[in-house]
């Protein structure tokens, strides 16, 4: 099974960001996203089918550090786009998400004054 996930943040500010997860799992039946920010329960946060394999999810996450695994038919995996990976009590890794504090002066274009 091809798997491939890759988190993006399609919003910004100080308050809650919104991050959409992408996952491609061609023959997954249910995939779905535990971590942190959902004390690990994989029925709360099942990611989207979108036809051909592709799977999303969007959470909305106040700027912090996320820990969190990918749950696809039962099995628990990291999430293979993750640009890090900690050790967990299981002696296996989670994946982890950063959703930075970003200030809405920083976010404008051009040189700063």
């Amino acid at each position: 099974m091809k798997t491939t996930a890759n988190p993006k943040r399609i919003t910004s500010g100080l308050g809650p960001q919104k991050i959409r997860i992408e996952f491609q799992a061609e023959h997954a039946q249910h995939v779905s996203v535990a971590g942190t920010f959902n004390e690990w329960r994989p029925d709360a946060t099942p990611m989207v089918p979108m036809g051909g394999g592709h799977w999303i999810k969007e959470l909305l996450l106040v700027p912090g550090r996320y820990e969190y695994l990918l749950v696809v038919d039962g099995d628990w995996q990291c999430d293979p786009a993750s640009a890090e990976q900690v050790p967990n009590p299981f002696g296996t890794y989670n994946s982890v998400l950063e959703v930075p504090a970003t200030s809405p002066a920083r976010q404008r274009q051009g040189p700063e004054p």
